[in-house]
């Protein structure tokens, strides 16, 4: 059996933790939603959830991986006791990692192409409406789609297969130090446009009244599975990180550090489009509309809209490819631990099985957008999401807490044992109950109303 490889640095470790939960929902769902509940309130909210609900399950993925010395397709057989069935989660874990590449590639694909598209200046003279029609032609093109895709697989999977530090560390640090720098400079940019303080007002100020017009349930359940779902808890792709460190530092401090610097990015993701949208008169609309439509928009009204659009999508296609490169991780020692892989070997079959799978997703925008499976107006790409966010998610993360915490698993001993080794913060015995009790429950409302939001309308 090969030795587990091992990160060169503490800070490796930091920023590829960060890089897999720093993803397009920090960008493009984040500011969204921030603007619709209310700004400031929700904010906070959010804060809280990121720390209530978020940092214990990253914990436990955490201790988990670094107990076991596996990615999550085995780490459930190490620590299980004899006769238990929890590494029937490895398959769930294993299917999630899977399926969020089948969509995660296309529009990492799409960042990667629209950066190409501003760097060779094809926005220059169009008006609104013919961005729009950018993006409208680009996703009604099967072949376009589908050849930023391939490079984005291709370019990730030959990352991972030069090895962890080499190829995923080296790459990642570069990336993710970029992304900071980049990130800083826009917001900068954005807050000194003309009229940005009341974009500031829209987004940090706390708005009573909004929160009102929605009931306060439905802004905390937003803030609830906004926290969780940035952090892509519950199939394993922070478990990983955690079988490549020692013991030398405790769980509960480097979590917190991964949480903080996902959250940062999220919040200064607001500070770039919320003053860019008040500044041209634009309303900060949701998802691919805003990234593709709205800021295209506003860059081109910019002097120098050329470079400042490059830029922010050479920071979305790092955004999204530090996300792609953790999970592929993930994808690579599933063949390691399961079938005694080469890296190589892991790398390559991988790469032509997700350039497969991912198919289905780019056709749907175009040839097979007939199929909508959840209703009128979606795609497949939406049913992919919902089986992973909405169930997958969710359902891993419920199994994460009971392993860690319940007698009828690792038991609760056994994590605190694992997450309290080495120097650093400590997690208290005294939250047992509220990781017990409480946090479970809070995962299950999350699971149900999501549901009701989906199925409900």
């Amino acid at each position: 059996m090969e030795k587990r490889e091992r990160f060169a640095s503490r800070l490796g470790f930091i920023l590829i933790s960060a890089g897999c939960a720093i993803g397009l929902g920090d960008v493009w769902r984040f500011p969204y939603i921030t603007g619709q509940y209310g700004g400031g309130i929700f904010v906070l909210v959010y804060l809280i959830f990121i720390f209530l609900l978020g940092l214990p399950i990253i914990t436990m993925e955490l201790a988990v991986g670094r107990a076991s010395q596996k990615s999550i397709a085995t780490s459930f057989n190490v620590l299980e006791k004899k006769g238990q069935k929890w590494h029937w989660m490895g398959y769930a874990g294993v299917a999630g990692n899977y399926i969020l590449m089948m969509f995660y590639t296309t529009i990492a694909g799409w960042m990667l192409a629209y950066f190409y598209k501003f760097m060779t200046g094809q926005f220059e003279g169009l008006d609104t409406q013919q961005i729009g029609q950018v993006f409208t032609d680009f996703i009604a093109n099967p072949v376009e789609m589908t050849i930023w895709m391939v490079i984005t697989t291709v370019i990730c999977f030959g990352i991972c297969s030069l090895g962890l530090q080499e190829g995923v560390e080296k790459v990642t640090k570069v990336m993710m130090v970029l992304l900071l720098a980049i990130i800083v400079v826009l917001a900068v940019k954005s807050m000194t446009l003309p009229n940005a303080s009341e974009g500031l007002r829209f987004y940090l100020m706390p708005d009573v009244n909004r929160i009102k017009e929605y009931g306060i349930w439905e802004v905390v359940f937003a803030a609830m599975s906004q926290a969780f779902f940035t952090l892509s808890i519950g199939i394993g792709s922070l478990a990983i990180f955690g079988s490549y460190i020692e013991k030398e530092r405790s769980l509960l401090g480097e979590s917190i550090n991964i949480a903080m610097l996902d959250t940062a990015i999220s919040l200064i993701a607001g500070l770039i489009i919320f003053p860019a949208c008040f500044a041209f008169n634009v309303d900060p609309g949701q998802g691919p509309g805003l990234v593709f439509v709205t800021l295209p928009n506003i860059f081109n009204s910019m002097a120098g809209g050329r470079i400042w659009g490059s830029l922010f999508f050479i920071f979305m296609t790092f955004a999204a490819y530090s996300t792609v490169i953790a999970v592929f991780e993930n994808i690579i020692s599933f063949g390691v631990d399961l079938w005694g892989w080469s890296r190589k070997k892991a790398s390559i079959i991988n790469m032509f099985l997700i350039i497969v799978l991912s198919m289905p997703c780019v056709l749907g925008f175009n040839v097979l957008s007939w199929i909508q499976p959840l209703g009128e107006g979606t795609g497949i790409l939406d049913l992919e999401d919902f089986i992973l966010s909405y169930n997958l998610l969710p359902l891993g993360s419920l199994v994460y807490v009971l392993f860690c915490v319940t007698r009828y698993g690792w038991g609760f001993d056994n994590y605190l044992k694992e997450v309290n080794t080495g120097e650093g913060l400590k997690m208290p015995r005294v939250l047992k109950g509220y990781l017990t009790w409480i946090l479970p429950a809070i995962i299950i409302v999350v699971l149900i109303q999501g549901y009701i939001n989906v199925f409900g309308k």
